[in-house]
């Protein structure tokens, strides 16, 4: 019984990588549309707290989901700082807007893969998801490493330095980093709470909240200015859908799987999206190749080596 729903956790966890294939599409059109990744970046969350909220309204459990968090919180079983856990999501989806129409979705994936799994790393081995410390072995950090190397053959023959942006790239690096902590942090909310869409709802306020503020901050000194949403197709407006039901699929699946396990099959994921938007619903230039298909296969050995029995045998270290 135990095995089939590790099982079952692993698939939930390569379907969240396809949600940030499709969620990176969405939100990069968005941007270039509107010529405001900030903005667009709002955008995205505030209608994913919008109907989040609403679904809070009509749902107890995520009344109840947020009694259980703010008694955790007056107790002083959870830090305070920790739910701001979604400012780092606002941050994310921030620099995913911006990057994402430089550089496009593979290679934005490829960047933000290698942020997350160095990100994984260190938090599985500080025990920040609320699962407990995880033991980080070379077989681990060798699966991890393998996983970097054929998401990076995957877009081998797309690299070209004349021009793909270094900046854009270590932007998107970062942007791997925050999720990779934010998925952490998510997974300590969630043991609180017991509830995903409390933790959802949390994560939307506060990013909304960020990004909001940030904007304004932009507004003022002139950096930037709000543009009149435009009448594109409907699919550019689904990121912040896609944004609750992920976020609600990784504040449950990481606690269980730890954060490196959920980030070697969700890179599975999100390499079989990556494809798939690129089969059905490609960017200027971009065109399915071996090297991307080689990359696939190589990621799921790394899956297979690194994370399924990982995921099985996995034990917790004491505090």
């Amino acid at each position: 019984m135990k095995k089939l729903v590790n099982q079952r956790l692993d698939i939930l966890a390569a379907i969240s990588g396809v949600m940030i294939a499709l969620q990176a599409r969405a939100n990069g059109e968005l941007s270039s549309r509107l010529d405001n990744g900030v903005q667009a970046a709002l955008i995205s969350f505030g209608s994913g707290l919008l109907i989040i909220a609403i679904v809070a309204i009509f749902s107890p459990a995520i009344k109840e989901g947020a009694r259980n968090l703010k008694g955790a919180v007056t107790r002083g079983e959870i830090p305070r700082l920790t739910l701001f856990a979604g400012a780092l999501g606002g941050s994310f989806v921030a620099i995913q807007t911006h990057v994402v129409p430089l550089i496009g979705v593979a290679l934005y994936s490829v960047a933000s893969i290698a942020g997350q799994t160095a990100a994984s790393l260190g938090v599985d081995r500080l025990g920040i998801t609320g699962g407990g410390k995880k033991i980080i072995t070379w077989r681990r950090v060798g699966a991890a490493l393998f996983t970097v190397i054929a998401v990076f053959i995957s877009v081998f023959d797309r690299i070209d330095s004349s021009s793909i942006s270094i900046y854009a790239l270590f932007l998107a690096g970062v942007a791997g980093a925050v999720v990779g902590v934010q998925r952490a942090l998510n997974g300590q909310i969630n043991e609180h709470s017991h509830q995903s869409f409390t933790t959802s709802l949390l994560n939307f306020a506060m990013g909304t909240s960020f990004l909001s503020i940030f904007l304004l901050s932009l507004i003022l000194f002139g950096s930037t200015e709000l543009v009149a949403l435009p009448a594109g197709p409907w699919w550019i407006y689904t990121g912040g859908v896609i944004g609750v039901i992920y976020i609600a699929f990784t504040s449950k699946i990481v606690q269980h799987l730890g954060v490196l396990t959920f980030t070697l099959f969700s890179v599975g994921g999100n390499l079989v999206g990556s494809l798939l938007i690129d089969l059905y619903s490609p960017t200027e230039g971009v065109q399915v190749s071996a090297y991307l298909v080689t990359g696939i296969v190589m990621t799921y050995l790394g899956v297979i080596v690194g994370g399924v029995n990982n995921s099985q045998s996995r034990r917790s270290l004491k505090q």
